[in-house]
């Protein structure tokens, strides 16, 4: 049991729940949503929920695997560093997870292999091994690649209409940036941070939810998603303050575990933006199990 526990530990299920909110909002996003809150079919999206568990589960296991060593020294009570969980045992687990997330991609629609939605899953994984290998502790490239990992996440769910794609695909950007932003600030959770590094996560936060209530506004909806904005903002700016008077690292890691839970209201916010309030509500009830998860299992 002990061994079980450790293999969800190394998924970081918390953050897990904020990629199937990813997923609900791209589908939001594609008009796969009716007015009442209905959808057409539960089946694809109950695939490509399936395929994004195992795509950042995959991602973040195989994360600690290339940190092993790094982790002793850093963080030595996690699975892998603190001989819970083998090293080879968890890059098998972590490869099985990728695999999974990538055949259930491919099963939403009757191409197959050769669909968008499996194409999309195969790049998220490919993105997610050369962030977790080689762009990770790079200052520029690495939040750079874990913002595209992340929209490429909504982007799977758009994926459910693939007409939608060409049509609202650059609304991906602001995941990009928004997990650039998460990322940036996460540089300094162990050794302490600079404030200008997280006035320029401020500035991104602030451009993805101007994002947002621009789009509320052209669709007409900006009553839905003001108050999710409103929302967010109360759940990612007054921690990251705080760090910014004093940019210690466990301030930082409380701005950290802040970013990563408020993704779920963001994707909300998005959903709304859309005018699928029923929907955005329902991606919102995914809070509180990612905040409750989060006191089980580690955020970061």
């Amino acid at each position: 049991m002990e061994k079980v526990i450790g293999f969800l530990r190394l998924m970081r299920p918390a953050n897990i729940v904020t990629a199937v909110a990813d997923i609900l909002a791209g589908v939001a996003i594609a008009g796969y949503v009716v007015k009442d809150g209905s959808v057409y079919q539960w089946q694809p999206i109950g695939l490509l929920i399936f395929s994004t568990i195992g795509l950042y589960g995959g991602g973040v296991v195989l994360n600690d695997v290339f940190d092993a060593e790094l982790d002793r020294t850093e963080r030595p009570e996690r699975p892998v560093p603190s001989g819970l969980i083998t090293k080879n045992g968890a890059a098998l687990f972590g490869i099985i997870l990728l695999l999974a997330g990538i055949a259930a991609a491919a099963s939403v629609h009757v191409t197959g292999w050769l669909s968008f939605s499996a194409m999309i899953s195969v790049a998220i994984a490919v993105c997610a091994v050369v962030y977790d290998k080689w762009m990770k502790h790079n200052g520029f490239l690495g939040p750079l690649n874990m913002g595209i990992c992340r929209g490429l996440n909504l982007l799977l769910g758009m994926s459910i209409l693939p007409a939608a794609l060409p049509q609202y695909g650059y609304i991906t950007i602001m995941p990009v940036i928004y997990i650039a932003a998460v990322t940036m600030i996460s540089r300094g959770e162990v050794h302490g941070g600079k404030k200008s590094i997280l006035y320029g996560a401020v500035l991104l936060y602030a451009m993805v939810i101007a994002g947002i209530l621009t789009v509320a506004v052209i669709n007409y909806h900006i009553v839905y998603a003001l108050a999710f904005v409103i929302l967010l903002g109360a759940m990612i700016f007054p921690p990251l303050q705080k760090a910014i008077r004093n940019p210690a690292g466990p301030l930082i890691g409380k701005a950290v575990k802040a970013g990563v839970i408020a993704l779920i209201v963001m994707n909300a916010g998005w959903a709304a933006a859309f005018g699928a309030i029923y929907f955005a509500l329902l991606i919102v009830l995914l809070l509180p199990v990612s905040v409750l998860l989060a006191k089980l299992f580690a955020v970061t």
